[in-house]
């Protein structure tokens, strides 16, 4: 296993070291981001439903309401849109934008102001215009109706929009890993909420039996005491057990409130909810099939918080794409074109085109080193998503052989508690045949007893530690895992 989960780290590192500028990218990689995380996907493990290893009916029904209905997860998706929304923005930016417009203008003014006044002042008046023949109107009425688009595009010759298009994609990629984070870290904490209300309720139970067994010594022990066959210190050190007994009863019922409130919160739901999910009567969970003797390299690739460190490590790497591109110069087109006139009938009269072309060569000469300066804090970018990306796989790879410790030595501790137990009811078993026979007294019997109720509290919180063990190797894992199909 440690040989396996050794290579895995190798395999990791090799590829967060390979840390090259951004090479050119196919059109095809452009025009669909989704393509990237197919061919990234294509051949991997994919998640199953991982709860349903633990083997119990009522937590399967728990986790669908808890898939349906959780706000935590409700706002993981959300963050999602939130990403493949931006990531659209930035691809837009390679195309170019076009416009329809339709305007009417009006002009309105008296003739002797504006330029009928700088006209008089010029002598260009209207005793001028009288001497050819015609006379200026009172007011200059004017109204232009026009109907054309309008576009503009940025020739992308160095790659600057199409490696802000892939570092939008990355981003949006890591989002989804976030969201298969947030989804596994939700489900978690609702099968471990769910087994501690399962073992909260045994304890409980087993608690009022251990209390009724101490109520009974301590009636045994006053009985002795009022016809002096006990000592005073024994009827006190009964009482005081008893109570300490009694006294853990609403100790743990907090307890339980506590757990099922933090419950009612991971389905999204409220008391009643969790009422029809739960029944009265919850067994322990029982101890599982053991894990897979080997973890696969790409398995460990595949958990999302080093997906989603990989994904914003290859967008950083594309960020300097864009960064350095934005050094080079650039080629922009802008203009309009369309029909104008000054009567509505004349809009499709092909003599009444128009056009407004314009075309930008800019080259930065001068802008005090920012250019330059987001290109070094890009690379910076770069190298601290890089590091983040080895941390990820350096703790993927020590949490999985952490977890897997930590199953074995919980299985072996439940085998343990099982012998244990079974011991305590072969001697309850014979107290009760002694004490039925005459040849014992109660006391030993309720000795037994609390020995065998001790076993079974014991055996359901070693049965809780092997259920949060397999669940931290689940999560350890980003889940149970198959080969796809």
């Amino acid at each position: 296993m440690s040989a396996v989960l050794s290579a895995a780290l190798v395999v990791l590192l090799a590829t967060a070291c390979s840390l090259a500028p951004p090479a050119p990218v196919s059109e095809a990689a452009l025009d669909r981001s989704d393509d990237l995380a197919e061919a990234g996907a294509r051949g991997w493990p994919e998640p199953l439903e991982w709860w349903k290893s633990f083997g119990d009916p009522v937590l399967d029904r728990v986790m669908e309401t808890a898939l349906d209905s959780s706000f935590d997860l409700a706002e993981a998706v959300a963050r999602v849109d939130q990403a493949r929304a931006r990531a659209r923005i930035a691809a837009a930016a390679r195309f170019p934008a076009a416009q329809a417009s339709l305007g009417v203008s009006r002009f309105d003014a008296p003739t002797n102001a504006g330029l009928g006044a700088q006209l008089d002042e010029l002598g260009l008046g209207s005793d001028v215009t009288e001497a050819f023949g015609f006379t200026l109107p009172d007011r200059l009425d004017l109204t232009t109706y026009s109907l054309g688009a309008d576009f503009a595009y940025e020739a992308d010759f160095w790659g600057r929009h199409r490696n802000a298009a892939l570092a939008a994609g990355a981003e949006h990629l890591a989002s989804e890993a976030d969201f298969q984070a947030a989804r596994i870290g939700v489900l978690a904490e609702t099968v471990a909420t769910y087994l501690e209300i399962v073992d909260l309720r045994c304890q409980r139970r087993l608690a009022g039996e251990i209390a009724a067994i101490f109520e009974e010594r301590a009636s045994l022990a006053a009985a002795g005491y009022e016809r002096g066959l006990t000592d005073i210190r024994d009827l006190y050190a009964a009482e005081r057990a008893l109570a300490e007994a009694q006294a853990e009863l609403p100790r743990m019922t907090g307890r339980l409130a506590d757990a099922e409130g933090r419950l009612w919160i991971l389905i999204g739901g409220h008391r009643p909810d969790l009422e029809r999910l739960l029944p009265d009567a919850l067994e322990p969970v029982a101890a599982s099939a053991p894990a897979a003797a080997g973890i696969p390299a790409d398995l460990l690739a595949q958990r999302p918080d080093v997906s989603a460190a990989r994904q914003r490590m290859e967008a950083a790497r594309f960020a300097v794409g864009a960064r350095r591109a934005a050094l080079l110069p650039s080629l922009s087109l802008s203009g309009s074109i369309g029909l104008q006139a000054t009567e509505s009938g004349d809009w499709f009269d092909p003599d009444q085109w128009f056009e407004n072309l314009s075309v930008n060569l800019l080259l930065p000469v001068f802008q005090g080193g920012r250019l330059r300066g987001n290109v070094a804090l890009a690379e910076a970018q770069l190298a601290e998503a890089g590091a983040a990306f080895g941390r990820s796989v350096v703790t993927a790879v020590n949490e999985v052989e952490a977890t897997l410790a930590g199953l074995e030595s919980s299985a072996r501790r439940v085998t343990l508690l099982i012998t244990l137990l079974e011991a305590a009811s072969a001697e309850a078993a014979l107290q009760e045949r002694r004490y039925l026979a005459g040849v014992a007294d109660y006391g030993g019997y309720l000795g037994a007893r609390q020995l065998l109720v001790s076993a079974e509290s014991a055996l359901a919180g070693g049965k809780r530690d092997l259920g949060y063990a397999r669940l931290a190797l689940h999560r350890a894992l980003g889940g149970a895992w198959t080969t796809a199909h």
